[in-house]
C-alpha cells in the first residue's frame, strides 16, 4: 500500500527552511517520493492553522519513515529546525 507524508509548517526564519526545502527535495525522490501539494490554496476547517501544508505520495509507510531517517534528509532537517514549527506524519493509503 502506498503512504503519505503529510507536513503542516510555520516557517520563521525562510533563508535557512529554504536550505531545507533545497535539500529535501531530492532526499524525498531518492526514496520514492513525489509531491502532491505544496503550500497551495487550502481552508482550515478544523485544529491549529499553519500556513504552509506540504503532501508528497511514497510506495509505502516505510519508504517514507526510512526517508525520514536517512542522511540526506536528517541533513535537510537540520535547516528547519529552529527555522520552522512543524507537524509531520505517514499515512496508510487505502489504494
Amino acid at each position: 500500500m502506498g503512504a503519505l507524508w503529510i507536513a503542516h509548517v510555520t516557517v520563521t526564519d525562510p533563508e535557512a527552511y529554504g536550505k531545507y526545502a533545497e535539500l529535501a527535495g531530492p532526499a524525498i525522490a531518492k526514496h520514492g517520493g513525489t509531491f502532491v501539494a505544496r503550500g497551495g490554496r487550502f481552508v482550515q476547517l478544523e485544529g491549529r492553522e499553519r500556513p504552509r501544508n506540504v503532501v508528497a505520495r511514497f510506495p509505502s509507510v516505510e519508504a517514507a519513515v526510512d526517508c525520514y531517517n536517512s542522511p540526506e534528509y536528517q541533513e535537510a532537517l537540520s535547516h528547519a529546525r529552529g527555522a520552522s514549527e512543524r507537524e509531520l506524519l505517514v499515512v496508510e493509503t487505502s489504494e
